[in-house]
């Protein structure tokens, strides 16, 4: 098989994309250190909740803050937790091509499948032919996923980007829409044909691209109550939106409006919702906010009050 191994498999690469997926939020001590314990941990975890993917990305990831270094180590570390029981999806840290062509060897030699390339873009730095040029060099090393974060601002130039590697490069597999609305709408009609898409967080956005062509989702539920996210996907294949929707309303929205106002955000409410959940700290690398105590205990009073780990009602 060609290097990359099963990732240039798009059939399987689809597969492994289909349905609710982790991505993998890095476990840190309190003192800010990698945790390869609590990673491998969380790892199992995913893989007995069903994920087919081990999903890296730059922001759940954190590669903001880790070095070049440790986002190698924080793959090889995921690779040998996952030990084939999932696909493996590496990723960046915007680097330029000379550097991302470095770590896409590095990546494929350590036994990722896949490498999610998100190239830097300060200032409308980019074209379509230096996007094209930047994701096939990539490609020529490692079977890649294009992430929508890197159109933000230049929509335009993304579609045509996409138009023509969908037409000429068959070594990109996969793609995650973050960008959503009516942009995911189009991507999903052009992309999903020859590549698997996913929609890159919650499962209303999700909902919103899914008659447009999507394979799965990244779902956050599926970290610390699997029977939620499961759910909400036996009622998309049934063809219920409607009561997927209700399941969105009861559970979704809630979690997602008090988690984003919490100091430090989303990411910082994740990792608590993972210790409420007894599967790992809260700690997180300074400077990002870790919840205090007392923050902790209010935010673990809204999760047990909201019954988000208890089995679904609907």
């Amino acid at each position: 098989m060609a290097p990359g191994g099963r990732g240039a498999d798009r059939a399987w690469v689809r597969q492994a994309l289909s349905g609710p997926m982790t991505s993998v939020h890095p476990v840190f001590t309190e003192d800010g250190a990698l945790d390869p314990v609590g990673i491998a941990r969380s790892i199992d975890y995913a893989v007995a909740a069903g994920s087919g993917t081990m999903l890296l990305t730059y922001g759940d990831s954190l590669h903001s803050i880790l070095s070049d270094r440790e986002v190698g180590e924080l793959l090889r570390i995921v690779i040998h937790a996952t030990a084939g029981r999932a696909m493996v999806v590496a990723a960046d840290r915007q680097w330029p091509t000379t550097i991302e062509l470095a770590f896409a060897r590095e990546a494929r030699d350590a036994g990722a499948d896949v490498l999610m390339v998100l190239p830097p873009n300060w200032g409308g730095s980019v074209t379509v032919d230096s996007l094209v040029r930047h994701y096939r060099a990539v490609a020529a090393e490692i079977p890649a996923m294009i992430v929508t974060a890197a159109f933000a601002g230049i929509e335009a130039t993304g579609l045509e980007t996409l138009r023509i590697l969908v037409e000429t490069e068959p070594r990109i597999v996969a793609l995650k829409d973050d960008l959503c609305g009516e942009f995911g709408r189009r991507v999903g009609r052009l992309c999903h044909p020859a590549w698997a898409v996913i929609s890159g967080g919650q499962k209303q956005n999700h909902l919103d691209i899914h008659p447009y062509g999507c394979d799965g989702y990244m779902s956050t539920f599926l970290h610390f109550n699997p029977a939620i996210a499961h759910r909400y996907w036996t009622l998309v294949t049934d063809g219920d939106l409607t009561t997927a929707a209700r399941l969105i309303d009861r559970y979704e929205r809630p979690y997602m409006d008090r988690i984003l106002t919490l100091p430090g955000g989303f990411d910082a409410g994740f990792h608590a919702t993972l210790e409420v959940a007894g599967l790992a700290g809260r700690w997180r690398r300074a400077p990002y906010h870790s919840l205090g105590d007392a923050e902790f205990d209010r935010f673990a009073g809204f999760i047990h009050d909201a019954g988000l780990l208890r089995p679904p009602e609907i």
